[in-house]
């Protein structure tokens, strides 16, 4: 069996494994034999990118009609669940996708796909960020969830098996959508890993996470309709289903249904103005969260979308996408400045990357795709790595507020520096993000340099709340007790690894640059981003400055001397109080500036939503 359907079908049986599966043990090993079999099935997938676009037939009329009797299926639940929580609009979303595709599909123009599946560089790049990254969400879940019910014992169910069960099955569906060359497979996974996520948003059974699962589905709903709609007016009116023909089609012919494609891209991928599920689901359990923002549902809108980039390439349906992932950027990187919770930090920072992205796909020049192929690498296991921390640290001392990790460096060390290592792969020399973002800048000063604009003043508000939470994690108050040792070995080795993978991903950026986004952007575009002297200079200082960083442990776990702050001599013996002119004991604080009264959420979020809809009419209008 090659492997990108093996990769599908493994996931899928891990995932049926777990529904069954009761006991903890017993889930222990399946997830971790799961792991690895689809870490090393990863891995084998680099024997592909030895050769160009590789195609795989795999016709199955008993996976077609499976996956259609599943679609039907789903649609009926939807609608039942929908109509039990008064939710009608989705019923009314269900039926203007559902209906016409079946119609179509039995009374249209009928259109075969001559392959299903297909293997370039780009599929590969999203799929080991889909196998190893989100495998190690997987693993991570374990300890996670066994804390996560001991600590809401009496608040929610224990559904485990099911929990387990999604994620695997999501990681199924989005092997399938990198892999399918048939729009109609393509088509059926996309739903699946929305399903998937609005079951896991909603785990909690809350009020709260049922509203924000719903508000997901609803919003993903909305592009999935363009989906449906964009795949309807292909079949019936160009006669084409297949993924690679459609990429390399005239501009005239398929610019609608691909603007119509991308809309299902931009709401998948939480861009304004679909942004509001994306923040919805961190009431989600962690590993939920970190599914997400880092290596699966984002991932699939910024893959679709990336994919057109040939087409959208001086169209001004293009310009008026990249002008979304612009505004996107732009407003989430400031609103971020305004959040003191840890996971809406990670939300608007996931928000804003992913705007970049969007901003250099629709664009479309092969410098801009460059730099995209390389933001998506290098985003994907620096933000899983912070999300991770952030729900051990929220267990540990339970609060996600940035406030409350003051201190953090002494109470829980070896994340403090992990916490760290992922903010500084987010926005610091040498790590990838910021070389990325260099390559994008050049695309953008070459293509239109009014949108370098975006770009600067986003990155400098990016610049603004990183380096204020990696200080809250320096700052030291008193004593504090240790807290790490109660951390599982599961919750560990993701963590570690992450670790590893962000300085990896660096120090080999040269090698990956070269053996997976180089290929593909020769084959689309027939030319490629070639690095100068200087760049190569450049590239190899920031290089060993990287392998440098291991030096930073060597003094790691020998005795810190904590010392008062200098209080003009008015410090009181706890050191953490000071005396003011009353003689009046009072306690030192030390606290970050939001400055919500300039970029609150309130204020500008809805100014981005706007925007965001403005724009995304306009293309229509213009490709109409």
């Amino acid at each position: 069996m090659v492997l990108p359907i093996f990769l599908i079908l493994a996931s899928l049986a891990v995932a049926l494994c777990l529904l069954v599966i009761k006991g903890e043990k017993l889930r222990q090993f399946t997830v971790i034999a799961g792991f690895c079999v689809i870490f090393v099935a990863t891995l084998g997938l680099f024997r592909y990118s030895a050769h160009g676009v590789q195609f795989i037939e795999a016709h199955s009329l008993l996976a077609d009609r499976l996956m259609m009797a599943a679609e039907i299926f789903l649609s009926l639940w939807l609608i039942l669940i929908s109509i039990q929580n008064k939710k009608f609009s989705i019923v009314l979303l269900v039926l203007l996708q559902a209906l016409p595709l079946f119609w179509f599909e039995h009374f249209g123009r009928h259109v075969e796909a001559e392959y299903n599946i297909f293997v370039d560089h780009l599929s590969i790049v999203v799929a080991l960020i889909v196998g190893i990254v989100g495998g190690l969400i997987c693993l991570y879940a374990l300890g996670y969830m066994r804390d996560f019910h001991a600590h809401f014992r009496k608040e929610v169910k224990d559904r485990q098996p099911l929990f387990f069960f999604l994620l695997f099955i999501f990681l199924s569906a989005m092997f399938g959508v990198v892999f399918s060359n048939n729009l109609r497979w393509l088509y059926f996974f996309w739903e699946v890993t929305t399903i998937c996520s609005f079951l896991l948003i909603g785990y909690k059974q809350s009020e709260e996470s049922t509203k924000n699962a719903f508000l997901a589905l609803k919003l993903n709903m909305l592009g999935g309709l363009g989906f449906a709609w964009g795949l309807i007016y292909l079949q019936q009116n160009v006669g084409m289903i297949e993924l690679d023909k459609l990429m390399v089609a005239s501009k005239a012919v398929v610019i609608l249904p691909v603007m119509l494609l991308c809309i299902a891209g931009l709401a998948k991928s939480a861009q304004m103005p679909f942004s509001s599920w994306l923040l919805g689901a961190m009431v989600a359990p962690t590993p939920v969260s970190a599914l997400l923002h880092s290596s699966a549902m984002v991932k699939a809108g910024v893959y679709l979308v990336l994919r057109f980039a040939y087409i959208l390439n001086g169209t001004t349906a293009g310009f008026m996408i990249a002008l979304i992932g612009a505004v996107t950027f732009l407003f989430a990187s400031f609103i971020a400045i305004t959040q003191s919770d840890a996971k809406k930090v990670l939300a608007y920072s996931t928000i804003a990357n992913l705007g970049l992205i969007i901003l250099c796909a629709g664009i479309g020049t092969y410098q801009a795709v460059w730099a995209a192929m390389l933001l998506i690498i290098f985003h994907a296991v620096a933000k899983c790595l912070l999300f991770l921390c952030v729900g051990v640290v929220e267990h540990k001392i339970h609060s996600r507020n940035i406030e409350d990790m003051s201190g953090l460096i002494i109470s829980m060390p070896k994340l403090s520096i992990m916490l760290q290592l992922g903010m500084a792969g987010m926005f610091l020399a040498p790590f990838g993000m910021l070389i990325s973002k260099w390559a994008v800048l050049q695309a953008l000063v070459d293509y239109n340099p009014i949108l370098a604009i975006f770009l600067v003043y986003g990155s400098a508000a990016t610049l603004f709340y990183w380096v204020k939470w990696m200080g809250r994690l320096l700052v030291v108050t008193g004593e504090a007790e240790n807290v790490e040792d109660t951390v599982s070995d599961s919750e560990w080795f993701p963590l570690i690894t992450l670790s590893f993978l962000t300085v990896m991903v660096c120090l080999f950026f040269p090698v990956i640059a070269a053996i997976l986004v180089k290929p593909y952007v020769e084959e689309v575009f027939s030319r490629t981003v070639t690095m100068g002297a200087g760049d190569i200079t450049i590239m190899t200082i920031m290089m060993a400055m990287v392998a440098l960083f291991p030096l930073s442990f060597i003094r790691h776990g020998r005795k810190v001397k904590v010392v008062d702050a200098y209080l003009g001599g008015a410090n009181t013996p706890g050191g953490v109080s000071f005396c003011n002119s009353f003689t009046v004991p009072q306690k030192m604080e030390m606290k970050g500036y939001y400055l919500d009264k300039y970029f609150g959420e309130k204020r500008l979020l809805p100014m981005g939503v706007i925007s965001g809809a403005i724009l995304l009419l306009a293309g229509l209008v213009f490709c109409l």
